[in-house]
Formats: structure tokens, C-alpha cells, sequence
């Protein structure tokens, strides 16, 4: 029950803070303390993004379309990655290194190569999101192979348990929820992703919309766009977390014990 209390009271906070935010904003820029074309108010964000609505509806359609393609290559290359890793040690000593060095080259360098070799159309905006969701879901399915409980793991093998066995019964099992942790970081990702590889070249999408509000420095609608983006990442990650709760119904009942 306390804790119960306590979540409550950290949502409302959490809720507090940012209506103190937008109260701030609102003030500064309606006071004009700072300039509205470098800082336009909430209210005319909101505007902007009631008036342009179906336009960036039509745009966000291109960008999710290429976050689903995206993540689902990702996420299927991470899982295929991450049981051969787990399964051959030297492929793990061998790649895993490659694996952390591709996460040192910014996004943002890889996205011009991207449009130089495939061109404008969704192939290298698929290309760029595929490996920005590769690696969380490689890494937090190898965390999890890694968990899994080396009991259990030895009692099948005395039972004369296959490979093949073990990584069903214990070790997947065990990875579910790591792979949903990496999951719910690669779907943010993939919406940025796309957003990124869009300012750099095509012909449709939220990141094509932003480079040409950018150019007739329309920040209202920049700020509508931004606005978009961060409610269709937290939409996703919400459907991450529900998907969650149905595959593991277990965890529920965990957390009623510890209420």
C-alpha cells in the first residue's frame, strides 16, 4: 500500500514539473523575454499542429513504415546474432567487439553513406534504423542468456539435456525480459532513427517536413514536429511494455506480493 502511495505521488510530481514547464514557456515567450521565432509558446505549437495535422499525419506515415521495417529486420538479426554469439564461444569473442565498436560512429556519419550508396528511397533509412535497434537487442538477449540460472542449466545436463533443450527451457525463459528492456529502447530508436536518415535525403516523412519548415524558419511547426515524434516513441514504448505484461503474466503476481 506504501507503495502504492509513493508511485502515485512520483507520477503526480512528474506531472506537476511539467505543467510548471509549460507554464515557464508560456510565460517567457508571451512576456517576449525571449524572441518568439527562436522560442514560439505552447499555444502556438499546439496551433501549428492542429493546422498541419493531416499533412504530418501523411508524413508519419512514411517514418513509421520505415521504423516497422527497421525494427523488424533488427530485431530478428539481433536474435539470430545473439543465439549463435551464446551458442559458439570464439563467434562471441570475435564479434562482440565489432559489436561495441559500431556503436562509437554517430548516427549521424553513417546516415550520408547510407544515401550515397541505395539512394533516396526507404532502403537506407531501413539500413540506418536496422543498426541503431540491432545492438540493444543483441546485447540485453546475450545479458540475459547470460542470467539464466547455472543450476538448473547443470541439473538438465545431468538429466543427459541437449543444447537445443537448455537454451529452451532455461535459457530463453530467462532472457524474456532483457529482451523486452533492449526492445523498448530499440523502438525509440527506430522512430529517431528514421527521423535522422530523412533529414538527409527523400521525399516523405517527419525528418523531409522538419528540413523544410527549418528552411522557412517555421519553428511553431518544428516544435509540432518534435512534439509528434516524442508522442509516437512514448506510444511505442507503451505497447513495448503492454506486449510485456501479456508474455510474462507471472510478473504480475510478483508485483502484488510486493504491495
Amino acid at each position: 500500500m506504501i507503495k502504492r502511495l509513493q508511485s502515485i505521488t512520483n507520477r503526480v510530481s512528474s506531472y506537476v514539473a511539467i505543467v510548471g514547464i509549460l507554464i515557464l514557456w508560456q510565460f517567457l515567450s508571451a512576456m517576449e523575454i525571449v524572441p518568439k521565432f527562436m522560442l514560439p509558446s505552447p499555444l502556438d505549437v499546439v496551433k501549428a499542429f492542429i493546422f498541419d495535422f493531416p499533412l504530418l499525419m501523411n508524413h508519419a506515415r512514411t517514418t513509421l513504415l520505415e521504423a516497422f521495417f527497421g525494427l523488424a529486420i533488427g530485431v530478428s538479426l539481433g536474435f539470430m546474432v545473439a543465439v549463435i554469439m551464446d551458442r559458439f564461444h570464439f563467434i562471441y569473442k570475435a564479434v562482440y567487439p565489432i559489436l561495441v565498436i559500431t556503436q562509437t560512429i554517430p548516427t549521424v556519419a553513417i546516415a550520408p553513406l547510407l544515401v550515397l550508396w541505395l539512394g533516396y528511397g526507404m532502403a537506407p533509412k531501413i539500413t540506418l534504423i536496422v543498426i541503431v535497434t540491432f545492438f540493444p537487442i543483441t546485447i540485453g538477449l546475450l545479458d540475459g542468456f547470460k542470467s539464466a540460472d547455472s543450476d538448473a542449466i547443470q541439473l538438465l545436463r545431468s538429466m543427459n539435456a541437449s543444447d537445443r533443450q537448455i537454451f529452451k527451457h532455461i535459457k530463453l525463459p530467462s532472457s524474456i525480459s532483457h529482451f523486452f528492456a533492449g526492445l523498448r529502447i530499440s523502438v525509440s530508436y527506430s522512430v529517431v532513427g528514421a527521423v535522422i536518415s530523412e533529414w538527409l535525403g527523400g521525399f516523405n516523412g517527419l525528418g523531409v517536413y522538419m528540413t523544410r519548415v527549418k528552411k522557412s524558419y517555421s519553428f511553431d511547426k518544428m516544435f509540432a514536429v518534435i512534439l509528434l515524434i516524442s508522442v509516437i516513441s512514448l506510444i511505442l514504448m507503451k505497447g513495448v511494455t503492454f506486449l510485456q505484461k501479456i508474455s510474462m503474466p507471472w510478473t504480475k503476481g510478483e508485483n502484488k506480493l510486493k504491495i
